[in-house]
């Protein structure tokens, strides 16, 4: 793995491109995540369970006297130039800056003013593509930086709501809300249970004792707007779309008919199963399971954290992988291989996919003293299955996006 960058360097890097003095620079951070459990329901109004980690997108910013915008970025060469006065539209040759210019036009449209422009250096120690969220890290570190910078005022909530809208009307991307949720309102030494229907979130004190969350990056790139996620949300509309045109009773919660369901995870397991049979397409059928079991494990998950039931806990990362692989179908070769090679290791008690799939990072709970083993023994074996390396590091839990002193 590469070493990461001080972040503490990086109003110097700042002045070296852009000049004037280092105490005039602004830096915010903008943490990566894992979701613990609950995959591709957070679309579906199911209940998640993120947390925020210590890997960080760093966004140093200084107003300009003019309208220019000017973004830069420590690893990735060339520099993109807009004002703050263009109607910002998306455009593939822009790259990273079509993240920044989405957060902005959301901004903007929502009628705050900018009396001025404003340079941006930006550095990522957080792995690209990796399935822990870089691009929802860069949007709200982004926004909040803006935010903080011009004195807007915007709530941590909204920081995450104009994440999203931003991928949703710029990036074309359909995503839900957890993402963006988790970076802007985390706390240290918690998870998040998020009730994506209601965007509400009650936190849950993340104490794992000896054990440690180790990410394992496969190193296969994906893009969600380009992979399978949006095929999967059209499915997960179609099967709730057959539900509620069946108009069938329902029984043991206060929605008593499939034509009131507002989204598949308000399906219990039992419900599910007793209307199940209108789904004539076993594709859409298996999509719909995954939604409802995922939503309940990540239930059942909350409360095994509540009681310290670390092995419950592994269990269900476990089942949510297997549902992820076979009802979902977002996993293939790569985080099976680290999956599968995990769940096999001495001192792993659970690992899965994390993420949207279709490549990305997958996560292990593992004995802290077991670490360095386990790492040794999933790389050998993914390289050899795979044909090439893995990344992995072992994480701690963030504050949602913040300011550096």
């Amino acid at each position: 793995m590469t070493e990461d960058f001080n972040p503490e360097l990086l109003p110097q890097e700042f002045v070296k491109l852009y000049g004037g003095r280092v105490e005039d620079v602004q830096v915010y951070a903008g943490p990566a995540r894992i979701n613990i459990i609950g995959e591709h329901i957070d679309y579906n109004g199911g209940k998640v369970f993120p947390a925020a980690i210590d890997k960080y997108i760093y966004v140093a910013v200084r107003k300009r006297q003019d309208s220019k915008i000017i973004y830069n970025d420590l690893k990735f060469p060339g520099t993109y130039t807009f004002d703050i006065t263009d109607d910002f539209k998306f455009a593939k040759e822009n790259d990273y800056a079509n993240y920044l210019n989405g957060i902005l036009s959301i901004i903007k449209r929502r009628g705050y003013k900018f009396e001025c422009g404003f340079e941006v250096l930006i550095v990522s120690n957080v792995p690209p593509a990796g399935g822990i969220s870089s691009s929802s890290a860069l949007e709200c570190g982004f926004a909040y930086a803006v935010s903080e910078l011009f004195n807007f005022g915007i709530s941590r909530k909204d920081i995450a709501l104009i994440g999203q809208q931003s991928e949703h009307e710029f990036m074309n991307v359909k995503c839900g809300i957890m993402d963006q949720y988790i970076i802007a309102t985390a706390k240290v030494n918690t998870a998040e249970v998020l009730d994506c229907a209601k965007v509400e979130h009650e936190y849950v004190p993340l104490e794992l004792g000896e054990y440690r969350f180790v990410v394992m990056n496969s190193k296969k790139k994906r893009q969600l707007a380009d992979s399978k996620y949006n095929e999967r949300r059209s499915q997960c509309e179609a099967g709730l779309a057959e539900i509620k045109a069946a108009v069938l009773p329902l029984t043991g919660t206060s929605i008593t008919n499939t034509k009131d369901l507002p989204d598949l995870c308000s399906l219990t397991v039992e419900q599910f199963d007793s209307v199940k049979s209108v789904i004539n397409d076993e594709v859409i059928l298996k999509r719909v399971r995954h939604c409802v079991t995922e939503n309940q494990r990540v239930l059942e998950a909350v409360e095994a954290l509540k009681k310290s039931y670390l092995k419950k806990l592994g269990d269900l990362l476990r089942a949510s992988h297997k549902s992820l692989k076979e009802d979902y179908e977002v996993t293939g070769l790569e985080l099976d291989t680290l999956s599968d090679t995990a769940n096999a290791q001495d001192g792993c008690i659970g690992a899965r996919m994390t993420g949207a799939g279709f490549g990305g990072c997958a996560i292990a709970l593992v004995h802290k003293d077991k670490v360095e083993n386990f790492i040794d023994s999933v790389q050998k074996k993914y390289t050899e299955v795979v044909g090439h390396d893995a990344g992995f590091f072992a994480c701690s839990t963030s504050d949602g996006v913040f300011r550096l002193k």
